[in-house]
């Protein structure tokens, strides 16, 4: 009996161990980063994916270890927080739970899971640093130079709206100091106001570019934390620490609001094997010049570098200063709180290569790069003495062949290099970049080669999670656009443009955007500083500016672009599982909306709207706004269906942090809303929203029936549709409307702006005219994606019409027209979905649409639970379909048009089911191989 019983031991030991060979955990990461240095929290949250070969893999419950050293790790000892194993199959956003942790303290962190295959070994052992946890860790000084220094600088006038220059030359700072032997770690904390390339013994310390991220200094600055334990030295060391302008230092035109002049605080703190520690601080025995290279920096018109003023050896020690130098100066805090990033900062993503040269009659020369990108232009040129080399930096050409750089308004997109000698150089700005596909070169005695060429494209480090593609190639190009659109509009914000002289926070651009964009790139940590920009660009009474950060200073107090913040948060928490947003901004999210409701609200319905359905297809090629009333959805529609939509997803805000009272609140009011607007603005006879009944409230708005606004529009219907307020009974019949408008009036275009286009692809889909969506979605006619496309847009313009609209706002790289087209992408065509009672793809929900017209579409995407994979084609009169589904997840399936599935590869679908001419299934994790017959 003992014998047996002892087989069976090591029977079921070697099972288990064979288990964990095919299950582990991958993809660590603290506050959705891997080893973080600069943790600003002492609670930090832990997350993993589990990886496995096998099928049906389900986590039961997880064990977490911290200790201060990867060795007591190791071993399991002086642990500071074992977790023990915790039932639960939650593997995101753990907090921790263990002693206190220390400011400025690295520790080592591993987890172990069990699942329903066994468990898992200790995963790879990860570390992570927190920041200065106490703002008296604090122990430097702000320091720069106060005001212009040099000939020609112009410091302007942050506050004018008049477009008054402002020129400044970089700030150059530098301090030499001893190390001893021993040296455990050292990181140093860094915070320039503006932008900064530091320096460690003439070695710059990071690849990240600009080394900051735009705030709104008042409330918030933020500094980054860097491990520079390896280039230290024994004996003499330096600190150099280039200051540029970035948006601290005003960009002038039109009003963008500036902070002062450039200036830095940074603490260097370095800890030695006996447990001394030494700090180095910015203080006024730092050494500070504005007499550099550097002698003009703005992001708007470029960097000038004058090759005769370079400091060779100003970053290493023994570098003798002279009559250019000066004791740094100390200079007033900014007066945000100092937060440690908890972001990543801008790379350099991408290098590509242009396609051609042109020379022009007058001797300059035309580059193209062959795509519209972001960043700058890196050469390899041989200039002669004094004599300047330009580069002039613009999206498209005119028609004779030079740039056309109206659009870029009063930025001047240019850089200029003056070579000291008659030699080679090789050179790239370092605080400015630019939207660009051709750069006009002038002061060359001969015409370069293209592979001295290299565009080096920028934007806020993060991986590419999402691929798509399809059988259309129109499709397709129009995917490429919207991906090179999107991350050239990532600059530590979302910005609307990166070209002319704006590149601002517009709310309003995002609202939808965001959660297409989080398909596409792991953007949640983007999204959430950006959060805290809204929140600190907030005025006293709580109106959330639709610019953020406030650098343009604009309280519109309307509904439709403040709503990205409330969609914002909800994005993070569906796709990403992070509520920390709706905590940390709930309360703030309230108050905002009783502001509206007391102020902006009458008899139940939202009467103000700044911006209307912005950017709809006007009915005249030259024009930026249509001039045709019929077109123009009534602001009392837009402001109040959007306002309802906000009121329902403030119900679940509440629900998910503890303020369960306000739901009641919130529930009444929307059923007041609903009533009112029905009662204002539905035509019960024609199933139509517009201006029916509407009568003059006393505040400005029109009369009823003027020819203002339209009936039936577009987006007028959908908005009410998709967002819930369509009486019970008449949604087919608004729906038809919508059908009948698109197809009749606009043959099967766009008749939306802004506002309509975040819900036409999903509306049309949902019930049931994805063939019509599909049509939109591959026109190549005015106004369509493709239509961009076939001009040879590489990105998404701001306008339908942006080859002839007006050039003062005909950007040729915006993203807010694109809507709900990538989630359309993603949820729809490719049937990715989070379902909705879920949180981080925990659950997907899997409704694939196969359209006529299409082949095939692949698609895949890396979840924050792991990658999920859909790939379906048309094969002998069925649908062959490919599943990936993670483990730890489980999908629910639903096939409309579908009677049957015969299974090639089947890691475990249950429960299907066939009705209706639909079929239904759940799939755990796994991958499946199908044959859908219809």
């Amino acid at each position: 009996m003992k014998k047996v019983l002892f087989v069976a031991v090591c029977a079921a030991w070697l099972g288990f161990a064979c288990s964990t060979s095919k299950v582990k955990v991958d993809e660590l990461r603290v506050e959705l980063r891997e080893n973080p240095v600069g943790v600003g929290t002492a609670h930090p949250r832990f997350m993993w994916q589990i990886e496995s070969e096998k099928s049906n893999v389900n986590q039961v419950a997880y064990q977490i270890q911290v200790a201060a050293s990867a060795q007591e790790l190791e071993k399991g000892k002086n642990l500071l927080w074992d977790s023990g194993f915790v039932n639960s199959d939650t593997s995101l956003f753990i907090a921790y739970g263990g002693s206190p942790l220390q400011s400025a303290t690295e520790y080592f962190w591993r987890v172990r899971v069990k699942t329903n295959k066994g468990r898992t070994a200790w995963s790879e052992t990860e570390n992570f640093a927190t920041a200065l946890l106490d703002s008296a860790a604090w122990k430097a000084e702000w320091i720069g130079i106060a005001g212009a220094t040099n000939p020609g600088e112009e410091l302007g006038d942050s506050t004018s709206k008049k477009g008054i220059l402002t020129r400044l030359a970089a700030r150059y700072l530098r301090k030499e100091f001893p190390v001893k032997e021993g040296v455990k770690r050292a990181v140093l904390y860094i915070c320039p106001g503006g932008s900064a390339k530091s320096y460690l013994n003439g070695e710059q310390i990071t690849e990240d570019v600009f080394e900051s991220m735009p705030t709104h200094a008042p409330a918030t600055m933020y500094y980054n934390s860097y491990d520079v334990t390896k280039l230290l030295g024994l004996g003499n060391n330096t600190i150099g620490v280039i200051l540029g302008n970035g948006r601290f230092f005003p960009m002038r035109n039109p009003g963008i609001r500036g902070f002062g002049v450039p200036r830095l605080l940074a603490q260097l703190e370095i800890e030695y094997k006996d447990g001394t520690k030494e700090l180095v601080v910015t203080d006024t025995t730092w050494q500070a010049t504005a007499r550099g290279p550097i002698v003009a920096n703005n992001e708007f018109d470029g960097e000038e570098y004058n090759a005769f003023n370079e400091l060779p050896g100003w970053n290493k020690t023994g570098y003798e200063t002279n009559y250019k130098w000066m004791a740094a100066q100390k200079l007033p805090a900014p007066g945000g709180k100092l937060v440690a990033q908890p972001n990543e900062n801008i790379r350099i993503m991408e290098e590509i290569k242009p396609v051609a040269i042109m020379e022009r009659p007058n001797g300059n020369y035309i580059l193209d790069m062959g795509q519209n990108m972001v960043g700058w232009l890196h050469v390899k040129l041989k200039g002669q003495i004094k004599k300047p080399i330009t580069f002039r930096f613009a999206e498209t050409l005119q028609p004779d062949g030079s740039l056309f750089t109206a659009n870029l308004r009063s930025a001047k997109a240019t850089d200029t290099y003056i070579p000291a000698w008659d030699a080679e150089f090789e050179w790239e700005p370092n605080f400015t970049y630019h939207g660009f596909r051709y750069v006009e070169i002038s002061g060359l005695s001969y015409k370069p080669a293209l592979h001295v060429f290299t565009g080096q494209v920028i934007y806020d480090k993060m991986e590419t999670t999402g691929e798509f593609e399809t059988s259309n190639p129109v499709i397709n190009q129009i995917y490429k656009n919207a991906y090179w659109g999107i991350r050239g509009n990532y600059r530590g914000m979302p910005t609307d443009c990166p070209q002319r002289d704006e590149r601002l926070g517009w709310l309003g651009d995002r609202t939808t955007g965001a959660l297409g964009e989080s398909f596409i790139f792991d953007n949640a940590l983007l999204y959430k500083k950006w959060l805290q920009d809204i929140y600190d660009s907030r005025d006293a009474q709580g109106r959330i500016s639709d610019v953020s950060p406030r650098t343009w200073t604009v309280y519109g107090d309307d509904v439709t672009w403040p709503a990205a913040y409330f969609y914002v948060a909800d994005m993070l928490y569906r796709q990403f599982g992070d509520k920390s947003g709706i905590e940390t901004h709930y309360q703030a999210m309230r108050k905002w909306m009783h502001y509206m409701q007391q102020n902006c609200m009458e008899d139940n319905v939202i009467i103000t709207d700044r911006y209307g359905d912005w950017c709809m297809p006007p009915e005249s090629p030259e024009l930026i706004h249509s001039k045709d009333p019929s077109r123009k959805t009534r602001p009392e529609i837009l402001g109040t269906t959007v306002y309802y939509s906000l009121l329902q997803m403030m119900s679940q805000f509440a629900q998910l942090t503890g303020n369960e009272a306000d739901v009641a609140e919130y529930q009444a009011l929307a059923a007041k809303m609903k009533e009112s607007y029905n009662k204002k603005f539905f035509n019960y006879e024609t199933a139509q929203y517009g201006n029916n009944g509407m009568k003059s409230s006393g505040k400005g708005l029109a009369p009823v029936l003027t020819p203002q606004f339209g009936d039936n529009t577009v987006t007028g219907n959908i908005l009410s549709l998709r967002l819930g307020l369509v009486p019970e009974g008449y949604e087919g019949k608004v729906f038809q409307n919508i059908v009948d408008k698109t197809v009749g009036e606009f043959d099967g275009h766009v008749s939306v702006g802004v506002l309509g286009i975040q819900h036409l692809m999903r509306g049309l889909t949902e019930h049931g005219a994805q063939d019509l969506a599909y049509k939109i979605a591959t026109n190549e006619t005015y106004p369509s994606w493709g239509y961009m496309a076939k001009k040879g847009a590489t990105t998404i313009w701001e306008l339908w019409n942006g080859d002839t609209g007006a050039p003062n706002m005909n950007s040729g790289n915006h993203v807010m027209l694109l809507g709900d087209l990538v989630i359309w992408f993603y949820e729809d065509l490719a049937g990715i979905r989070n379902d909705p009672q879920s949180a981080g793809f925990k659950k997907i929900q899997m409704e694939p649409v196969f359209i006529d017209g299409l082949d095939y579409v692949k698609a895949s995407y890396k979840s924050v639970s792991g990658e999920i994979k859909s790939h379906w084609k048309r094969e002998d009169g069925s649908i062959e379909w490919k599943v990936t589904i993670p483990a730890n997840t489980s999908a629910t399936v639903k096939l409309a048009g579908i009677s049957g599935v015969d299974f090639k590869k089947d890691a475990g679908a249950s429960e299907i089911k066939t009705a209706d001419g639909a079929t239904t299934m759940n799939l755990c994790s796994g991958e499946y191989e199908m044959i859908l017959k219809k």
